[in-house]
């Protein structure tokens, strides 16, 4: 299993690394993986490691389900957007209903182009109505800055910031809670629930602490200081509840939690509502009707888009990127994203189907190595997920 996982994620990590290996960066974390034998492998202009020696990328999948995985995303670019008019302007770019969220809470979004399509997906925490912090995807860093740069031009007052000088550390799985407590015992973790945040101090270092993680478990995600963010992973890793887990893992844990890869499972193409992201769109953003890319966006909330992101469950061999979808000899979409399920010992996969096809138990096939595999049309996530709420 572990192997087909791997040949499937070697393909799409290199195809969204930089043209030329020596131009990839390092971020600070990068000795520590190679010190604990990663297989490094090139990603969004990256050095990422895949996986870690005596390690099989199932088995780190297992272990952060189980237990406690650390993940290096410092690739991920954080940023924060300051000033009196910073809500209204986030509200011009994104769908979300920013005004509503309470201080030190998140959501999920999308930035939307004049087309409707998603120019990128990324997650928007207000610490307070003048102040929000972004993390936004490493392969859209430059699309994301030029974005961002040419809206603020429309809004006086409004201070973007791309940080520089922080990693970016997630911590995910069951034991993680107790793994974090064990580091700032002065701090209740219990306190703070699923998409809340806060500026914690681990023994001397302060770091931004967010709840939430790319794997359907409970875990955190913390901005710390580059300078202090070696010695607080080999403090976390000291403890014997938390392995290392690199990105051969990190898609399969998303994939099971039916999230969205950027590049592969939506796309500038791809509008919220047909990537069944609707929900991110709040109540009052639908009435006013003043976001980018709102006009596509509405009608098909009112009309219906003509196609749906749905869940997969495929037969005898794992679906790839591409495959195409058929019912009844006619296609009606194409696979997005696929892999043999380590928690579920079934071959999963995401992709878009044709509305009319996207009801849960819809019986399709999928066309692999010129071969129709029985598929079934199954919501998502495709476990249940263990967020702390």
């Amino acid at each position: 299993m572990s192997s087909s996982i791997k040949a499937r994620i070697l393909p799409f990590v290199i195809k969204r690394a930089n043209s030329s290996s020596s131009a990839l960066k390092h971020t600070p974390l990068y000795d520590l993986h190679v010190n604990a034998g990663a297989t490094i492998v090139p990603f969004a202009g990256f050095s990422m490691p895949l996986q870690y020696k005596d390690q099989t990328i199932s088995a780190s999948h297992r272990w952060t389900r189980e237990h406690s995985g650390l993940f290096d995303v410092s690739h991920m670019v954080q940023w924060f957007i300051r000033g009196e008019n910073a809500t209204a302007y986030l509200e011009s770019i994104t769908p979300s209903s920013l005004q509503e969220l309470s201080s030190f809470h998140s959501t999920l979004s999308t930035f939307t182009n004049e087309n409707g399509g998603i120019i990128d997906d990324t997650i928007i925490a207000k610490h307070d109505d003048n102040t929000y912090y972004v993390v936004t995807n490493a392969a859209c860093s430059e699309k994301d800055e030029l974005n961002l740069k040419k809206h603020l031009e429309n809004w006086k007052g409004v201070e973007l910031e791309r940080v520089q000088d922080r990693a970016l550390i997630a911590i995910q799985g069951p034991e993680t809670a107790a793994v974090i407590q064990s580091l700032a015992p002065s701090y209740d973790f219990s306190a703070l629930k699923f998409g809340q945040s806060a500026y914690v101090d681990f023994k001397g270092v302060q770091c931004l602490v967010s709840r939430g993680g790319y794997t359907g478990e409970d875990g955190f995600e913390i901005s710390i200081p580059a300078n202090a963010s070696v010695d607080f992973a080999q403090n976390v890793l000291a403890d014997q509840r938390v392995r290392p887990i690199g990105l051969g893992a990190r898609d399969t844990l998303r994939l099971e939690a039916g999230m969205c890869l950027y590049g592969s499972d939506i796309d500038d193409t791809t509008s919220p509502v047909e990537g069944s992201l609707s929900w991110i769109i709040g109540k009052r953003r639908r009435q006013e009707n003043n976001f980018v890319g709102s006009s596509r966006i509405l009608k098909e909330l009112k009309e219906g888009a003509s196609r749906r992101r749905v869940g997969f469950i495929v037969e005898n061999a794992p679906a790839r990127h591409g495959s195409i979808v058929e019912v009844d000899g006619v296609q009606v979409g194409r696979i997005t994203s696929g892999c043999p399920s380590p928690t579920l010992g079934k071959n999963i996969a995401m992709g878009y189907i044709s509305t009319g096809f996207h009801k849960s138990g819809t019986s399709a096939h999928v066309k692999i190595r010129n071969k129709l595999q029985p598929a079934t049309v199954v919501r998502m996530p495709f476990i249940p997920t263990n967020y702390y709420k």
